[in-house]
């Protein structure tokens, strides 16, 4: 019996190893050539497209590009300023009313040369009062058909009261003087100031006959429509 030690295995171990080792460096060379190749490639045009190839049959020809159609902004209109014009005022259609007491609804001759009589009379302590001046048509239409119930006819009425559109009242260029003595001075002085009494039977009644400073024209005995 030998005491020998067994063979080692030193060399079967280093046959391994070297065939690993052999192995790794196989792949590695590989790998760098697919690297390699892939690199020059690009660089020669040679690497196949990246984005897939589809196919073109049956399908539609395509003559260019795609047009892109810009898109046309439509301008906003520009709103239009409208000025809106202030109504316009309206006359009033109706004359303005005045008390028949006041001197405002005379005519402006009558008026003026009322005044100055007035002024006149109170130097002499006289008060000229106005009874009744101006007045409406349709009053001046009441007065007469009164006047007419009164003396029992048109005509003896029309002595007193004349129609609206005969009436110097209604055109504002009578006037009715009150009291008795402011009645009897006018009647001496109105002549002075161009007012004159008109007529015989109405010896409150009183108008713009004459220039001032001239005689008033001789009295009428009674109102009378134009007509008759």
């Amino acid at each position: 019996m030998t005491t020998d030690p067994p063979p080692r295995r030193t060399a079967s171990v280093r046959l391994r190893l070297l065939s690993v080792i052999g192995a790794g460096g196989v792949v590695l060379a590989v790998g760098s050539l697919v690297i390699w190749h892939g690199q020059v490639g690009e660089l020669f045009g040679l690497a196949a497209d990246k984005e897939p190839v589809v196919s073109s049959v049956n399908a539609p020809a395509v003559s260019g590009p795609p047009v892109t159609t810009k898109s046309v902004r439509t301008p906003t209109p520009t709103p239009t300023r409208t000025t809106t014009k202030p109504p316009k005022k309206t006359q009033p259609t109706t004359k303005p009313t005045y008390g028949e007491s006041s001197i405002s609804g005379l005519s402006p001759k009558l008026k003026s040369r009322l005044k100055k009589a007035m002024a006149g009379a109170r130097a002499d302590g006289i008060t000229i009062r106005i009874t009744s001046g101006r007045r409406s048509a349709a009053k001046q239409q009441r007065l007469l058909n009164e006047a007419i119930q009164k003396y029992g006819s048109y005509k003896a009425a029309t002595r007193w009261v004349l129609p609206p559109k005969y009436s110097a009242h209604v055109q504002g260029t009578a006037v009715d003087i009150g009291p008795a003595a402011a009645r009897q001075w006018l009647n001496r002085n109105g002549w002075r100031y161009g007012v004159c009494r008109r007529y015989d039977n109405e010896p409150w009644h009183f108008e713009a006959l004459t220039t001032p400073g001239t005689k008033c024209p001789p009295r009428e005995p009674y109102a009378r429509p134009v007509s008759d």
